[in-house]
């Protein structure tokens, strides 16, 4: 990727003070274990995004929203709160919710994931300055929660109970287990893409106190986080310095949800409500149930537990099968930012909320890793390109928390708002979106023994280490305007290879991977596949088409999967979407917003095909559908509410 150098010397004016060099140690000094899924994704560094879908899109988050979420932690407190609580300042702790802390380590880890494919000495100096103020907020013994440290009887939450000001008295609500689990995520990829110890070294010493604390030992105490994702931040720590004691604490966390013997349940709203490995039906706030997830398969792949595998595969089928939007989106209800029941899939009070969304690409694919099936990927695609890019808007600095697939122009979904915010008091969207987006080229490939996984397409530059060598490739396409996609060897294999070429979901006929919404004409059709020129026979293996041969450089791959604008129906179980379609092309599912349609928006209809037109001028340019027979026209969904307020539909009914 280019530079993504930030408005540095704005952020050095507020930051540079507390600016340091960090630990010059490079390496964690224990050994770091031999820790793989049965696939791996292709890191990062190795794959150099040329896309002219997904590039300018992190571009803009390195350039331009890294720089305005640090600002808006300026503005309200986030980082004047470590220092308050380091007695570097004096005053209460500021802000509104009691995980403002992990908004910080949602910057570092998007800005370190920046770092990796885009090396910038002045981001790292800016992350540098930010770790000294965070490091000046942890107590002695590594604790770090700052608005408790500041003043343990006055939460910034008046929903976080407490009673003497102990720690750990309200996990159910504090967040101070929350907070833990995003330092440590973001701990660890900034240390991978550094090689410095400032920041996991104070990761290191919260896990030390949290593995102390919490247990069935004498002197511990027994009890689970209410928001889950400390999980999987300890297997990340145990991933990179071996220590069993990592493993154990989150073994340990998910062992004794739904225990009464261990602790007061919090119920089904926090997946508490009986043990992990009895759940079988997707519950409660969904941003804490996909982390969960994420967390028992990754529990499951490193024991091979049967059991947390069994429950793992129940919980995606019903989700995807009874709970998922047409976006990708998860979480129906804005009453706790939950699920809701099976098939209650409303698209005006949606919810869909972004980190939801966001979370739910961690766990699938955790779970293509562990089983390489095509249908992880699906939803993964589906999710990309819809109801999580939604989050954010084209200039880069507003937001959506929820996602819902209509509006009225009345109806303010958005955290008080009919349209994207600047901001909120619970800003953990955008920033999870900063935390994500720069990560993303890590899922365009996957890799295992000489097998290499081609799984999203877009243009790029990758260099893949294999058993038998490093391959380099590269792709060129403009997915997802047009579907056709060549594939370059820029080195020679000495032994054969395997190019494992992802057919989506949307080619082979499948909306999704149950009977929750199918096209209206399902029939599959096949891509057009030639080596170096010539047509080759193929067929479609469980989702993919293999094509196995000793590769020489200069040999080109090219793919032509066919695309046209394509009607989905729902499940008649789901109430909202009946006797109603939606339209796709591609990966992209389709929004009428009233801009287009101001004159017919309520009253329209699809009773006509529909032709895909490039406009070059909209949103930095994008396929827009048009009506064969009217002026109908339809956006892609993740640009809708960019033009202001106004309103929108993604089902509409059929004549």
């Amino acid at each position: 990727m280019k530079n993504s150098t930030l408005s540095f010397f704005v952020l050095a004016l507020l930051l540079g003070q507390f600016s340091c060099q960090g630990n010059k140690k490079n390496k964690v000094d224990t050994a770091k274990p031999d820790y793989h899924y049965p696939i791996s994704h292709v890191d990062i560094k190795n794959v150099k995004l040329t896309d002219n879908f997904w590039l300018p899109l992190i571009e803009k988050v390195q350039k331009k929203t890294i720089a305005y979420a640090l600002k808006k932690c300026k503005e309200e407190g986030r980082l004047d709160n470590f220092l308050i609580a380091g007695g570097e300042l004096e005053g209460e702790a500021k802000g509104a919710m009691p995980f403002d802390d992990s908004d910080v380590y949602k910057v570092i880890e998007g800005a370190s994931n920046s770092l990796i494919s885009s090396p910038d000495p002045k981001l790292e100096s800016l992350l540098d300055s930010l770790i000294s103020i965070v490091k000046k907020g942890q107590e002695v013994d590594g604790y770090l929660t700052t608005w408790r440290t500041i003043n343990p009887k006055k939460p910034t939450a008046t929903w976080v109970k407490v009673v003497d000001g102990k720690r750990w008295e309200s996990l159910d609500m504090s967040h101070e287990l929350y907070n833990s689990g995003h330092m440590y995520e973001a701990a660890a990829v900034h240390y991978k893409a550094t090689g410095k110890r400032n920041f996991l070294d104070i990761a290191l010493k919260n896990a030390d106190l949290v593995v102390k604390t919490f247990g069935n030992g004498p002197d511990q105490i027994n009890n689970v986080p209410g928001h889950q994702i400390i999980e999987t931040g300890l297997i990340k720590l145990y991933e990179l310095t071996g220590e069993e004691k990592y493993l154990n604490t989150a073994k340990y966390f998910l062992n004794n949800r739904g225990n009464p013997e261990n602790h007061k349940l919090y119920g089904e709203y926090a997946q508490d409500h009986i043990p992990v490995t009895e759940q079988e039906e997707a519950v409660g706030h969904a941003v804490r149930a996909v982390y969960m997830y994420a967390a028992m398969t990754d529990i499951a792949t490193l024991d091979k537990d049967t059991a947390y595998l069994h429950a793992v595969n129940h919980l995606w089928d019903n989700v995807v099968q009874k709970k998922m939007y047409l976006t990708g989106g998860i979480g129906a209800k804005h009453e706790g930012e939950a699920f809701g029941e099976n098939y209650e899939l409303p698209n005006l009070s949606a919810y869909n909320e972004t980190c939801a969304a966001i979370g739910n690409v961690y766990w699938n694919h955790r779970l293509f890793n562990l089983t390489g099936e095509v249908k992880y990927f699906d939803i993964i695609e589906r999710t990309l390109y819809n109801g999580l890019i939604s989050g954010i808007s084209h200039d880069g600095t507003h937001f959506f928390y929820p996602n819902p697939l209509e509006s009225d122009g009345k109806y303010q979904f958005n955290q008080g708002a009919c349209t994207r915010k600047e901001w909120f008091d619970c800003s953990c969207c955008p920033t999870n979106m900063i935390r994500f987006l720069p990560s993303l080229p890590g899922l365009i490939y996957a890799k295992q023994k000489d097998t290499i996984f081609v799984n999203l397409y877009a243009s790029n530059d990758a260099e893949i280490e294999l058993e038998s060598g490093n391959v380099q490739i590269a792709q060129s396409t403009n997915y997802p305007w047009d579907a056709k996609v060549n594939v370059q060897f820029h080195s020679t294999t000495q032994k054969p290879v395997t190019l494992k070429l992802r057919v989506p979901g949307w080619v082979r006929g499948q909306v999704l991977p149950s009977d929750l919404y199918h096209y209206s004409a399902e029939k599959e059709t096949l891509p057009q596949i030639s080596i170096n020129g010539k047509p080759v026979n193929f067929k479609i293996n469980d989702g993919f088409v293999d094509l196995t041969r000793k590769w020489t450089k200069g040999d080109q791959i090219s793919i032509d999967f066919p695309i046209k604008v394509r009607k989905v129906k729902a499940n008649p179980n789901v109430e909202a979407d009946q006797n109603k379609m939606a339209l796709e092309y591609g990966p992209l599912v389709y929004a009428f917003e009233e801009m287009d349609n101001a004159d017919h928006l309520d009253n329209l209809e699809i009773q006509q095909d529909f032709t895909a037109n490039w406009n070059p001028d909209f949103m930095g340019g994008v396929n827009q559908l048009k009506g064969n027979q009217t002026s109908n026209i339809a956006i892609p969904y993740y640009t809708w509410s960019n033009r202001g307020i106004g309103k929108m539909k993604v089902w509409v009914p059929i004549k």
